[in-house]
């Protein structure tokens, strides 16, 4: 994916998945292959994304080749420069 998605629901998530696997070039046995999972499982977790652990869902994105990045919410700049992480 050569664009920022927003997720803000485990559906959406799940979408996602589901379109970084398949423009990954990859079946889901051929995602299952990569991580030492069943078939099965990678469509459960592209059907029921709530039910990924943190661990999974990175290595998800790994076997995909993104990034998870977090950001702040669009806030004002005043607001931005308050923050202190």
């Amino acid at each position: 994916m050569s664009a920022r998605v927003t997720i803000t629901t485990s559906d959406q998530l799940g979408q996602v998945l589901q379109g970084a696997r398949k423009i990954a070039g990859l079946t889901q046995a051929e995602a299952a292959t990569r991580l030492a999972i069943s078939q099965s499982r990678v469509s459960h977790m592209e059907l029921n994304p709530d039910t990924i652990s943190v661990a999974q869902l990175l290595a998800l994105l790994g076997a995909y080749e993104l990034d998870l990045v977090i950001e702040p919410r669009a806030v004002r700049d005043k607001l931005l420069e308050k923050l202190d992480w």
